[in-house]
């Protein structure tokens, strides 16, 4: 397959550089990662908070190397929070200014492209090139029906409406990469829009892998270690299962502090950078973190 205008020959191809960028993803994934790409359709990616859905969005940026436009969403965010905010201090000085020459000015001149602030979406849609920016709505399931709806058509047109400057359509349509932690059900109006992959955790080897281009100071044993502690971690009944940012995170903080082994002496001072509820690290100590470890 010749080069797209991406760059990319195919999903071989895009899944090397993806893990030339320090991102491990599996045929999976980078299928539908290159099918967005080709097809320039929105990739809705969905999984356990902690298995790579944010991370792999930033990763496809890097490989086309383009913008990654980011939006985080939250309860309550709003269409203008992301689509764009009137520049008042500029208004205001520009209606000073004005005065002081004696004119006066109208809501034309003041409600302008020159007085408008792009937020991630609208910066998306405008992006001039020559590749497409990357546009990513991470944790879309926190946003509410009403911001879902007010996406339909950025996703379905690569256009959003400013009421009073009209409609602006891409001329290179953005790569849209959504992420979901599945928290409640997108509306189904919304997945039609999308390209869909699940991202399942991955297994022992697979993440301590990861471990080893996220944190290649570390020593390959104790990637290896690490991961298979949080393997079985996960198997206990705690409130927030260990994920692979967890995984990456406990191994920084070991190297940090300066610790090659994994024992239960170097769990029980490094057990914050994994577990995160305090019923989680008193389950855990209950179960015995030298067993954890050692695998028993």
């Amino acid at each position: 397959m010749s080069p797209g205008e991406d760059g990319t020959t195919g999903v071989d191809d895009l899944r090397n550089r993806m893990d030339a960028v320090g991102y491990l993803a599996d045929e999976a994934l980078a299928t539908a990662a290159f099918l967005a790409v080709r097809m320039r359709q929105p990739l809705l990616l969905e999984g356990e908070p902690g298995v790579g859905k944010t991370r792999a969005g930033a990763a496809l940026a890097e490989v086309l190397d383009t913008p990654l436009l980011r939006l985080q969403c939250y309860e309550g965010i709003t269409a203008a929070e992301a689509l764009y905010e009137w520049n008042y201090p500029r208004q205001l000085l520009s209606i000073r200014l004005a005065e002081s020459r004696g004119e006066h000015l109208r809501d034309d001149d003041l409600f302008t492209t020159d007085h408008l602030l792009a937020r991630p979406l609208l910066a998306a849609v405008e992006h001039p090139g020559p590749r497409p920016a990357v546009l990513l709505i991470d944790e879309i399931d926190r946003a509410d029906d009403e911001f879902e709806a007010f996406l339909f058509e950025l996703l379905a047109e690569s256009a959003v409406t400013i009421p009073e400057l009209g409609t602006r359509r891409a001329v290179i349509p953005p790569v849209a990469v959504l992420t979901s932690n599945r928290t409640r059900d997108l509306h189904d109006a919304l997945k039609r829009r999308c390209l869909y992959h699940w991202i399942a955790h991955p297994g022992p080897e697979r993440v301590a892998e990861i471990i080893r281009r996220r944190v290649p100071e570390a020593a390959d044993y104790l990637a290896e270690r690490v991961a298979g502690t949080v393997a079985r971690m996960r198997r206990l009944d705690l409130v927030k299962p260990p994920g692979v940012a967890e995984a990456i995170s406990w191994t920084t903080a070991l190297h940090v502090l300066g610790l090659s082994e994994l024992d239960a002496r170097a769990a029980e001072l490094s057990l914050g950078a994994v577990v995160k509820y305090d019923e989680d690290a008193e389950t855990v100590r209950a179960h015995g973190l030298s067993r954890l470890v050692a695998g028993d």
